[in-house]
């Protein structure tokens, strides 16, 4: 019985991975299809394409799934998509954006806000909380895959024009100005770096630690927000405590 009982949670934690992949998967093809619907399908002439075909590869999407969402952009399908960005706040006044990609306003607006305040938190107005962040681009570096120090990455990142280098024991992480995205990207692909993540982020330009009593809600808002299927990125202030 105990081994049955041990399949069925292997399999509940599989099934649970496979769904999250696959909302990640579906996420990814509506900005593949945005990015080709506004620049074409071919990312050696539209930027914006070819980020979101890293972070497809990044998240190890099929080439089936990215050639679907391209097909679909090609085809004329007359699908509208529309950016929209809700900001608010979690517990001690943490700042939360939320990026969605929606063909209906009303429905994302109305989800999102019952994903913020259900779990504790506010809504705010349109700047409220965006000027506590800045756009920068970001590449992070598994640490396992190199044979450097932090002194040799710092000089290579120098060199490729990047702003700043953060690190942990697990990866280096690269900041980089928006404007200088590819040209960093390029300059670190060239020294024969591979990414883990490269992307456009919004990084807090200061943090605040989340409460130890509010951890559980603040993260079932996250959670909330990352389920929806029109939030395509949330991006917080929260500085979370070592164990969690």
């Amino acid at each position: 019985m105990s081994g049955h009982s041990k399949w069925h949670n292997i399999q509940g934690r599989k099934n649970a991975q496979d769904a999250k992949r696959g909302k990640i998967f579906q996420k990814i093809s509506r900005e593949l299809f945005m990015a080709a619907k506004q620049g074409g399908s071919d990312p050696n002439n539209n930027p914006a394409l070819r980020l979101v075909m890293d972070k497809a590869r990044a998240a190890n999407m099929p080439k089936d799934n990215v050639k679907r969402a391209l097909d679909k952009a090609d085809g004329g399908d007359a699908t509208r998509y529309d950016e929209v960005t809700y900001e608010g706040y979690g517990p001690a006044g943490i700042g939360v954006l939320v990026h969605a990609l929606t063909d209906n306003k009303n429905r994302t607006s109305s989800s999102v806000r019952v994903a913020i305040t259900r779990h504790g938190g506010t809504m705010a107005g349109a700047g409220a909380v965006s000027f506590m962040f800045d756009r920068k681009g970001m590449f992070v570096i598994d640490r396992e895959d190199l044979d450097m120090d932090e002194d040799q990455m710092f000089e290579a990142v120098l060199d490729a024009g990047a702003e700043d280098l953060q690190t942990t024991e697990d990866e280096f992480t690269v900041y980089t100005d928006p404007k200088d995205f590819t040209a960093v990207r390029d300059a670190l692909e060239a020294q024969g770096f591979t990414f883990s993540t490269s992307e456009l982020t919004m990084v807090p330009q200061n943090t605040v630690p989340v409460p130890e009593d509010k951890l559980e809600s603040f993260q079932n808002m996250l959670d909330a927000l990352e389920d929806d299927d029109d939030v395509q990125n949330v991006y917080t202030s929260a500085e979370w405590p070592d164990e969690a």
